[in-house]
């Protein structure tokens, strides 16, 4: 009976809420993109701009599953058109049928995918091995309205990839010797700075070698911080040459913090709950002769910030030179998951607000991580723990800083550990 009365109160809790989406699913398929076009920051960027803004006056549904016998495979299909009908625009459905040999792996995956428009069925394939760092990638458009350039039919290529270093070619079998490759890459890291080069002929050369024209050149330069899971916060600065034309300066940071819950709906033993802010800028300045041909505008930006106040709301807003959009998604994160999404776009040339909606359903990832142990998840400091030497009003246990930061995620489950561990 004494035992009972004198029963130690359990130990505080953190909640944890998993990511939205995390891992984005434009890494699954990053083995068959440039690393030029992933690192820089580009992939976060490319999911902060663009996720959970929906077009004005559009609509997406996206449906995203996987069987429960074999979650080897999964299916993603996506119908997407005007909220209004109008002659000129139809409404677009895509679907993907994937098979990927291990689930913690998505660098070696075969997919189908068919569309209502071209490519009409299309096949992709990677390959890559870890051991070695070599890897082989395939594009094959097997059923085409009309194949008009090279890529139409088909792009392979061979890649290798380390910790520090990223070097490969996207080839063009039936492309004439000034159009192959499609392009290639190099890009190299050396600790907290990345440096890259990228070649795509689209440009011709007076004696016909392309390589030649600085056109076709793309060059970058990175600093970042962080480890790439969402436990850790992270920080990327990059600058970029495109074109010999263009350049562009971009910024991406990833804030972790930890509040206070007030929530009477929670036991006691819960006294926090870890947040999600990103903030994202990219300047694009024009800075050749105006005068010359090319389709470059002079100067344009956007910036967008995001916060995720806990594992059900998502608020986004982006603001460029002609217009602000404002998103709001709620999630309930049944099996399977269920997403709604809008967002109002405000022209301010015509001083008109439209709105667009989304709806996506979805198992292929799972919150599995609501309830942490304090002394395991990140905490952001502040003056309450300067004050109190870390140590909060309830409980006796410290809120010590995990060992994320050094690198170990053997305990994180597969949806909070890095990308990977490849360039």
């Amino acid at each position: 009976m004494g035992n009972l009365l004198n029963k130690e109160p359990p130990p505080p809790m953190v909640l944890v809420p998993p990511l939205f989406d995390f891992p984005p699913l434009a890494a699954r398929t990053r083995m068959l993109e440039s690393s030029y076009n992933i690192l820089f920051g580009k992939l976060a960027l490319k999911c902060l701009f663009e996720d959970y803004f929906e077009e004005a006056s559009h609509f997406t549904t996206r449906i995203m599953l996987k069987p429960i016998d074999d979650p080897h495979v999964d299916f993603i299909a996506t119908l997407s058109g005007p909220l209004n009908h109008k002659p000129e625009e139809n409404i677009v459905g895509n679907a993907s049928f994937r098979w990927q040999s291990d689930l913690d792996d998505p660098h070696s995956f075969m997919d189908l995918f068919v569309s209502s428009s071209d490519p009409i069925l299309q096949m992709r394939s990677s390959a890559y091995y870890p051991k070695y760092g070599f890897g082989a990638f395939g594009i094959f458009p097997l059923l085409m309205r009309k194949r008009i350039s090279a890529e139409d039919y088909g792009v392979v290529g061979l890649r290798y990839g380390s910790e520090n270093l990223s070097v490969g070619a996207a080839l063009m079998p039936l492309a004439s010797k000034y159009e192959s490759p499609k392009h290639a890459w190099l890009v190299s890291k050396m600790g907290r700075l990345t440096v890259g080069v990228q070649y795509e002929p689209q440009y011709g050369s007076k004696d016909g070698a392309k390589y030649k024209n600085l056109m076709n050149w793309n060059a970058a330069v990175g600093y970042g911080v962080g480890s790439g899971s969402p436990l850790s916060p992270s920080f990327n600065f990059s600058l970029e040459l495109a074109k010999t034309s263009q350049f562009i300066a971009s910024f991406y940071q990833h804030v972790v913090v930890q509040r206070r819950v007030k929530n009477p709906l929670e036991e006691n033993e819960i006294v926090g709950i870890t947040n999600y802010i990103d903030f994202g800028f990219e300047l694009q300045t024009r800075v050749d002769d105006p005068k010359t041909s090319n389709n470059i505008p002079d100067s344009t930006f956007q910036a967008a910030a995001s916060w995720q106040a806990n594992k059900n709301f998502l608020l986004k807003g982006k603001v460029g030179p002609l217009s602000s959009t404002l998103a709001f998604a709620f999630k309930s994160w049944w099996k399977p998951s269920f997403t709604f999404n809008i967002s109002a776009t405000r022209d301010r040339i015509i001083g008109k607000t439209s709105y667009g909606f989304g709806i996506r359903i979805e198992n292929l990832r799972e919150a599995s991580y609501q309830r942490a142990d304090p002394n395991f998840v990140m905490l952001t400091p502040s003056k309450e723990h300067l004050a109190e030497g870390i140590i909060w009003k309830i409980g006796k246990r410290p809120m010590l800083q995990s060992d994320v930061n050094a690198g170990n995620f053997d305990g994180l489950p597969r949806e909070l550990r890095p990308l990977g561990k490849i360039l």
